[in-house]
């Protein structure tokens, strides 16, 4: 499954996108997981957030939703979060 996170907005308005694949990976059930908790909360359209807040589109085998600051679920900022850190 892939999993994509881009993140915008910002104090420096600075975009930031990560990808992972979690195909093939012994912890994939539990990406899975937290990828359809994150899922559930989002929304189909772009979010007003907070001045100088992030906004975040998330992508998940091709189905896409959106949130922002400081309404993120614990599931989507622990979603984001991993892919920023671990993918590419």
């Amino acid at each position: 499954m892939r999993i994509q996170v881009s993140r915008s907005g910002g104090f420096a308005g600075i975009e930031r996108r990560a990808e992972i694949d979690t195909s093939g990976r012994p912890d994939a059930a539990e990406w899975r997981a937290l990828a359809k908790a994150a899922l559930a909360e989002g929304h189909t359209a772009p979010r007003a957030g907070v001045p100088d807040g992030f906004h975040y589109v998330i992508t998940v085998a091709g189905h896409t939703v959106h949130c922002a600051d400081p309404d993120l679920t614990q599931a989507q900022r622990e979603l984001i979060s991993r892919v920023l850190k671990e993918g590419a």
